[in-house]
């Protein structure tokens, strides 16, 4: 079977799902075309996994010092781009069309009339789950954004939903954490604001990275560039993560048991309703601004939360191998009933 397979570039979570899904889907066999949009070509990096790839423009939110900005985001766009990225992709030589929440992808794949899977958390928001920050924008968004006819939603708990759990990477749990290392990555927000807020904690070692890399005077924040291997590493043996409230970075937080501090982006309803969710599940902490108090508290907090997920990248492939079978609660019963989630400490 041949797959074209649409990855939104935006932020690092779809890219981190794609490559998990990408591994799985060549162990089974599938021929894969994968298509990235959303990020200039040069802030790509770590896709060897991908067997080479191709590029779009596509569409992308501006962002300014942590809030989403609307006005911006519609000045940069560049419709007539679009349009023609869109007229120009063929699909005709493949069998599926997968979207993780990519435009082009989904579009092209309506317009020639071919059916298309969506796969990504923001498929999860045509259930009833939680929703916070909501506006007829947002919804618009949500909905129009990357249209799939079938909508595989994915999220940290069921909610009583036919929704699945996150794909992430299933790493062995780590045996030994250092209580004091917290991993920091922000990339929304002003380098300089984050470090001033992290400054006056000495007796925790602060691992920030972040796309524009800022020098720190201050020998507990260590700022690095983007690097998925360097990242991995500090996340595996760190005792926390602060970040924006992305859905996949918590997901791998969670199943590493690392407790999690988010700050959501402003007018960004995903992500204020990914608070949201790990507030009501009691599975991380919220700030809404910078907020050294916050942080403080949070910091001296050991209590976190590890949850064990399935390899839901491989239960996707076998769908698909299956025929892909109708999406219910009886089929997404079975897998959550999988899960396990332990109650932990950290120092």
């Amino acid at each position: 079977m041949k797959i074209f397979y649409g990855v939104q570039g935006t932020g690092n979570g779809h890219i981190t799902r794609a490559r998990v899904m990408a591994k799985e889907l060549y162990a089974a066999g599938f021929d894969v075309s994968f298509q990235f949009s959303g990020r200039p070509a040069d802030k790509y990096f770590d896709m060897d996994v991908f067997n080479g790839y191709q590029l779009k423009e596509g569409l992308t939110f501006n962002t300014h010092k942590g809030q989403v900005s609307y006005l911006k985001t519609a000045l940069q766009a560049k419709p007539i781009r679009f349009v023609k990225d869109v007229a120009t992709l063929d699909l005709s030589g493949y069998d599926l069309v997968i979207s993780d929440f990519e435009p082009v992808t989904a579009w092209a794949a309506k317009k020639q009339k071919k059916q298309v899977i969506g796969i990504g958390h923001q498929y999860a928001f045509g259930h009833d789950i939680p929703r916070r920050g909501s506006d007829p924008i947002a919804d618009q968004v949500i909905k129009k954004f990357a249209p799939a006819d079938i909508g595989i939603g994915l999220h940290w708990h069921h909610f009583g939903q036919p929704i699945l759990p996150p794909i992430i990477e299933t790493p062995e749990f780590p045996k030994t954490t250092q209580p004091n290392k917290i991993v920091v990555y922000l990339p929304f927000e002003d380098p300089n604001e984050v470090i001033r807020h992290l400054c006056p904690f000495e007796n925790f070692e602060f691992h920030v990275y972040s796309p524009e890399v800022v020098p720190s005077k201050y020998s507990h924040i260590i700022c690095k560039p983007l690097s998925r291997d360097g990242f991995q590493k500090d996340l595996y043996d760190c005792a926390g993560i602060i970040s924006n409230a992305g859905f996949e970075l918590a997901s791998e937080s969670l199943q590493l048991g690392k407790k999690i501090l988010v700050k959501p982006l402003h007018a960004q309803m995903e992500q204020i309703s990914n608070a949201a969710a790990l507030e009501q599940l009691g599975y991380g902490h919220t700030m809404f601004d910078m907020d050294s108090g916050v942080i403080e508290d949070w910091l001296h907090n050991p209590h976190a939360v590890h949850v064990t997920y399935p390899n839901i990248a491989k239960v996707l492939v076998q769908w698909l191998k299956d025929g892909m079978p109708k999406i219910d609660r009886e089929f997404t019963e079975q897998i959550w009933d999988t899960v396990e989630v332990l109650q932990i400490r950290h120092g």
